[in-house]
């Protein structure tokens, strides 16, 4: 007898495109599963809750296709090597403008001595370009098929990609059918939005910008409105007279016609060479004063300063915004993750009218995440605690709420001393009293070194004697590798590389001991499930995690129940 036809479609239908008829509320199919399409509907599921909590881990959207083909797209494309490869591709396509005619790579910037630029043959570049182009071609054809058409026609950045790629090809047919002798090349005016496109940041910073513009717009216009109103009361005042010595010709040269008069207010409203613009008409006359500090007064103290007030809240609402929108994401995506493996409770009749997670199913899954070993491992740990009882969507989306921590470096123990003499002398030069004892050493050899060089500032390079300060130095220098050996006497190698203290230290020193220290591997991050006083780092989504909302439990499924490709049925 044949499978009736839900139980033969997989559990998360990869639908295309999106237009079936698609369940009201969340379900999860509990029925027993059986035939030869269970292990592949296992598999499926798994690499779903995979992709689900990579995308949280992100915060990416989970609006793309979950069919087990497009996962293993997604999962590539989100790669670290083709990541790199795509960056690296906007790199050397912005790097071209550097090589290409006019070139500007020179070996100097003197005109005097400067030679000929390279420049590179017809086609070189070119063929560089296109190769970019292509792998930008690819890029938008991959994020295409993995969102679906619908979302394409939403998304202004992507079309706007498609839109620059078919210019830019355009272009550079052109360029190579004339023979590099194009007058002009649009595709460089272009080339920018590729790292646009391709970068979150830039991409929220760009739409903070629009987004405070109408209030920015507000103030600018009351600042348009007071240099013109100001310019034309300078004009009266300064503008008119006779030439009669070389401060009416300095004074009126910054007010003698109505550009010159907003250049010069516009200077003096932005404090860059103020006193220029001011002194000539102070010196004619003190009550000219008047005019100036009322002008800064109300531009600079009051316009100015509001205009940063608002653009501070505009970015700062944004920003709240923004995280807001992060941790939606992040529970979002660990919500997927939840309903796909709480789905396999059912499977072989196990748990049949339970809802919850299996342990050893979340341990499957998270082997296969890419995280960092530190939380991978405090995370599984965590979950092994839970033996075999049924993981809730709540203990669900706390286990996850560790990756907002990072521990801070442990640091290695001190060297065990069996004698007395060298146990009172560890306490000693470990003891941090000696570190503020170095400090003081090294600040009297900087003061010493600026009482040498202002003492001998006017003597001449010959007749210097610089043997008493050479001694001194080298007393330093003795003390500052004595100061290191006490050090490593007291708190060991790993342990003195794990505390570099003394802030006075020369340069190359520093460098080295970061050096050895991310060599150090004692010195790493340590797991989270560690012991409960350990201390934690927080991100900056922990410091405003008390104004940022916690999704709803219906908000969460009626947003997973509006997923294009996602059907869970139950």
């Amino acid at each position: 007898m044949a499978e009736p036809q839900a139980e033969s479609e997989p559990l998360l239908g990869g639908a295309r495109g999106g237009g079936g008829d698609w369940p009201a509320g969340l379900t999860t199919y509990r029925s027993i599963q059986v035939g030869p399409g269970a292990a592949a509907r296992w598999d499926l599921c798994i690499d779903q809750a995979v992709v689900f909590i990579e995308d949280a881990i992100q915060y990416r959207s989970i609006n793309h296709r979950v069919d087990a083909s497009s996962m293993w797209l997604y999962r590539r494309y989100y790669s670290n090597v083709c990541q790199r490869t795509l960056s690296f591709t906007i790199f050397l396509i912005l790097f071209l403008a550097f090589i290409e005619t006019p070139s500007s790579l020179t070996s100097t910037a003197d005109v005097r001595y400067r030679a000929a630029p390279w420049e590179p043959p017809c086609g070189l570049t070119e063929s560089v370009e296109v190769l970019c182009l292509l792998v930008f071609a690819a890029d938008l054809s991959v994020k295409g098929y993995l969102f679906g058409w619908a979302h394409f026609q939403k998304n202004l950045w992507l079309l706007g990609y498609l839109v620059v790629l078919v210019v830019s090809l355009v272009d550079w047919t052109v360029s190579l059918s004339l023979m590099c002798h194009e007058p002009l090349r649009i595709r460089r005016l272009l080339r920018p939005f590729f790292l646009l496109q391709n970068s979150s940041m830039m991409k929220k910073t760009l739409k903070c910008i629009r987004w405070s513009l109408p209030e920015m717009a507000s103030v600018g216009l009351l600042l348009a409105i007071h240099l013109c109103l100001f310019t034309m009361f300078g004009m009266l005042l300064f503008a008119g007279g006779k030439q009669d010595d070389g401060q009416d010709r300095e004074r009126l040269t910054y007010f003698q016609n109505l550009p010159e008069s907003l250049t010069s207010l516009l200077v003096l409203l932005t404090t860059a060479n103020n006193p220029d613009v001011m002194i000539p008409a102070y010196s004619k006359n003190r009550a000219y004063a008047i005019f100036f500090i009322v002008f800064t007064v109300i531009g600079s103290l009051f316009l100015m300063n509001l205009l940063t007030a608002i653009i501070y809240s505009q970015f700062r609402g944004y920003l709240m915004k923004s995280l807001q929108t992060s941790l939606f994401r992040r529970r979002l995506g660990t919500r997927a993750a939840f309903e796909v493996l709480s789905s396999m409770v059912g499977e072989g009749g196990a748990f049949p009218q339970a809802v919850g997670v299996k342990p050893q199913n979340l341990l499957q899954v998270l082997q296969k995440v890419q995280l960092d070993s530190s939380h991978k491992q405090a995370m599984m740990e965590k979950v092994r605690s839970y033996g075999s009882v049924l993981l809730s969507a709540e203990e669900f989306q706390k286990l996850f709420n560790e990756l907002d921590r990072s521990v801070v470096k442990e640091h290695p123990p001190r060297p065990e001393y069996q004698s007395p003499f060298l146990q009172s002398a560890q306490f000693l030069f470990g003891h941090y009293y000696f570190d503020y004892l170095g400090n003081l050493i090294a600040l009297a050899n900087l003061v010493s070194i600026c009482v040498f060089l202002v003492l001998d500032a006017d003597v001449l390079p010959a007749e210097r004697d610089d043997f008493i300060l050479g001694i001194l130095n080298c007393v330093f220098i003795v003390y500052y590798l004595l100061e290191m050996l006490l050090k490593v006497f007291a708190l060991g190698l790993r342990g003195y590389l794990s505390y570099p203290s003394n802030v006075f230290d020369g340069l190359l020193t520093v460098v080295l001991l970061n050096f050895l220290h991310k060599w150090d591997p004692r010195s790493h991050l340590q797991p989270l499930a560690g012991t409960p006083e350990a201390t934690y780092q927080m991100t900056v989504e922990l410091l405003f995690r008390d104004i940022l909302e916690e999704p709803g439990e219906d908000e969460l499924t009626e947003r997973l129940s509006q997923h294009p490709h996602l059907w869970l049925c139950r």
